[in-house]
């Protein structure tokens, strides 16, 4: 890499609020790892006695941002993180783009629908019967792709995927590897003595410019669909079961498991390990911290914490409250033993 500070702001639409404008950089880095001539960013507060330690030559800050060190070149633009990413983008590791074409070990089915002079097939990848593959699809090493399944345009799908009969992925979808879409909702009925297995004969339906990490299992739904709204983003290890919806912008982070027919409204937020029951609904912008536990309806925005999860200040108090039992055992024992010595010792009367 090799730019100068002017540059670098020219780059991020940002301004220089301090330093020599012909500053050459030479790197990018976190906080932490930054050398001399580097460029880190500054998003959030939180790593501010961080970026205090900083070797970094040239800092992204928002406006205003008044507490860079001593040195330190000030790049003010409106989103440091996002501003950093067009640094990466630029001056990164090149991206390994692949051409259109088919491996020669790609089983395809008969009646699939596709072009094969704009769609990627990698080594040992299964297209079955009816599968509709869209333009500009990247179906990488080992993925399944089940029978009359549909996937729009520019969807990547990473290797080792499953993508069973007859679900429907939207446009410029990404599926990272392991992930499974359209397995069987857990589904069963106690009849003498033994679990029936009920049918699950729905799909799933992803819309577009969804992502969703490694490892994710999303069931079809035993009727009708579980569906995935427009732009939201899953991360690793997430489980979502039949017949669920799911808003358009959502953010489910890693370890959530939502229970069967549940639904999100959009722009919610599941930081890590939150657990939601069945058939709950849950409205647009509510955000619950990691770990909760959802056992109700939370139909107001709101920040949600704790098991059960309450508004974020009184989840907070209910949290602290376990650890003051061993002080509050003290203090009965105290009162107790007082207690049992009056009994035993009693003052005189006047």
């Amino acid at each position: 890499m090799k730019a100068t500070l002017e540059q670098i702001a020219g780059l991020t639409q940002g301004r220089i609020a301090s330093g020599d404008s012909a500053l050459a950089v030479t790197g990018y880095n976190t906080v932490e790892e930054a050398e001399p001539g580097d460029v880190t960013f500054f998003g959030n507060p939180r790593y501010l006695p961080k970026l205090k330690k900083s070797r970094a030559s040239s800092v992204l800050a928002p406006p205003g941002f008044a507490d860079a060190p001593s040195g330190m070149a000030v790049i003010e633009v409106e989103n440091p993180t996002l501003a950093f990413q067009a640094i990466v983008d630029r001056f990164g590791p090149l991206k390994f783009n692949v051409e259109p074409g088919v491996h020669p070990s790609v089983v395809i089915g008969t009646g699939v629908k596709w072009n094969r002079d704009k769609v990627y097939f990698g080594a040992n990848a299964v297209i079955e019967n009816g599968a509709e593959i869209g333009d500009a699809c990247e179906i990488h090493a080992g993925a399944f792709i089940g029978r009359e399944a549909r996937l729009g345009s520019g969807c990547v799908i990473h290797a080792n995927v499953t993508i069973k009969d007859r679900c429907i992925i939207g446009s410029r979808v990404i599926i990272h590897s392991g992930s499974v879409i359209g397995g069987d909702g857990f589904g069963y009925e106690l009849k003498d003595g033994r679990h029936i297995k009920i049918g699950q004969v729905g799909i799933v339906q992803i819309d577009d410019d969804v992502e969703i990490g490694s490892c994710t299992t999303i069931d079809r739904a035993r009727l009708g669909r579980t569906w995935i709204g427009e732009g939201t983003k899953i991360d690793n290890l997430v489980q979502i079961a039949h017949n669920c919806i799911i808003g358009k912008h959502c953010v489910i982070c890693g370890q959530v498991g939502i229970s069967g027919s549940t639904r999100l409204g959009d722009y919610v937020v599941m930081a890590g390990q939150v657990g939601v029951a069945g058939h709950l609904t849950i409205g647009s912008q509510v955000t619950f911290m990691a770990k909760s536990g959802v056992t109700k309806d939370y139909p107001e925005p709101g920040v949600y914490t704790g098991y059960p999860a309450k508004p974020l200040i009184e989840g907070r108090r209910m949290m602290t409250y376990p650890a003051k039992v061993p002080d509050i055992l003290e203090r009965l024992r105290s009162l107790e033993a007082r207690i049992k010595e009056l009994e035993q010792n009693p003052s005189p009367q006047a």
